[in-house]
């Protein structure tokens, strides 16, 4: 009950901080130039359509009262109508945030499963050739942006190798599953369709790989450098000398507490993917909601920005709650400090 009961205070901070944000966000699209309204319905509109949907819109009403109906709207999932799609822009959330959702899934995993082994090889073979090979393609990682692997793998790998495809979420002769989450490999698994399945991880693979390669490099420094220090402890020392088998040794009980600093930057990692995605979107036609975004911003397209600003917001506070159950898991002392606090 004690890690439930810190769970419930991180979502009551986090209903605060959602809360600022909308108010931030808020403001923000009241203060770009432009009027929404006329940019809307176009240069040429009458004085009253304009005066008219001022009033539909409530944009004639002072702005604390024009919060109040704007956020009364998006707790019901309305956020009006977008400029670009002429839809309503919880139509265009819904279509376009499992697609970006599923890329950083998979970029997640990458990020995660490369990071913690090419971590714990670099530290298990301290200062030889493959740490040293790890390290410096860690540091180019880090400083690569995503947006030059994507068209590197795209170059290499698509139009050089043929070996995966550079656009789309499946191949144009294909049939999408029904949609039931959204996410081509889960709804294509739920149909018993494995062609589309198998397709649509292959057209995951290149922009996937590039978006983890700055977090993957990121987790084997930070996995590395973690499990190089515990190596050296004491315990460790102590566990050699009773005998107990160097892997034994290395996974559990040198690994296990290694990777708590690793996680929890890769918590926000995963969040800061679904709203820094949106070159290797553009790159490989991916119709994702970092993209969606982007457009946006560049169309003054305020209720398409606003609505996008708190789904990644919400994204990222859920992600540090979970980052937090998961060190939790990882780490009974942290268990202890959470039930002090929840109590």
């Amino acid at each position: 009950m004690s890690v439930l009961g810190f769970v419930y205070r991180r979502i009551l901070h986090s209903i605060v901080v959602l809360f600022g944000l909308s108010v931030l966000i808020f403001l923000l699209v009241r203060v770009v130039p432009g009027d929404p309204v006329k940019l809307a319905l176009g240069p040429h509109a009458s004085g009253e359509a304009v005066a008219l949907m001022r009033a539909q819109l409530h944009l004639d009403k002072p702005l604390p009262a024009q919060y109040v109906y704007w956020l009364a709207d998006a707790l019901h999932g309305n956020f009006g109508e977008s400029l670009q799609t002429r839809r309503p822009v919880s139509q265009d959330i819904a279509q376009y945030l499992p697609a970006t959702f599923e890329l950083a899934l998979f970029a997640g995993a990458v990020m995660a499963t490369g990071g913690i082994l090419l971590g714990t090889l670099s530290a298990y073979r301290k200062d030889s050739w493959i740490d040293n090979l790890v390290r410096v393609l860690a540091y180019l990682g880090v400083v690569t942006p995503a947006f030059v692997f994507a068209v590197l793998f795209m170059l290499f790998f698509s139009y050089f190798e043929h070996w995966f495809p550079n656009s789309g979420r499946l191949d144009p002769n294909l049939v999408a599953p029904p949609r039931i989450t959204g996410l081509i490999t889960v709804d294509s698994l739920l149909a018993g369709d494995w062609h589309a399945f198998v397709n649509a991880l292959y057209h995951l693979v290149l922009p996937g790989v590039a978006l983890a390669m700055a977090g993957l490099s990121q987790q084997a420094r930070i996995v590395r450098a973690a499990l190089v220090d515990y190596l050296a402890q004491d315990f460790v020392a102590a566990h050699r000398t009773y005998g107990i088998p160097e892997w034994k040794i290395l996974l559990r009980y040198a690994l296990k507490p290694s990777l708590i600093p690793g996680v929890s930057i890769l918590g926000l990692d995963f969040a800061a993917l679904m709203g820094n995605a949106f070159l290797v979107e553009l790159i490989f036609n991916w119709p994702g909601l970092s993209r969606y975004g982007i457009e946006a911003i560049l169309q003054k397209d305020v209720n398409a920005v606003a609505a996008t600003v708190l789904v990644l917001g919400v994204v990222f506070t859920a992600a540090n709650i979970l980052v937090d159950v998961v060190v939790a898991g990882l780490d009974p002392r942290i268990r202890l400090r959470m039930g002090r606090e929840a109590a």
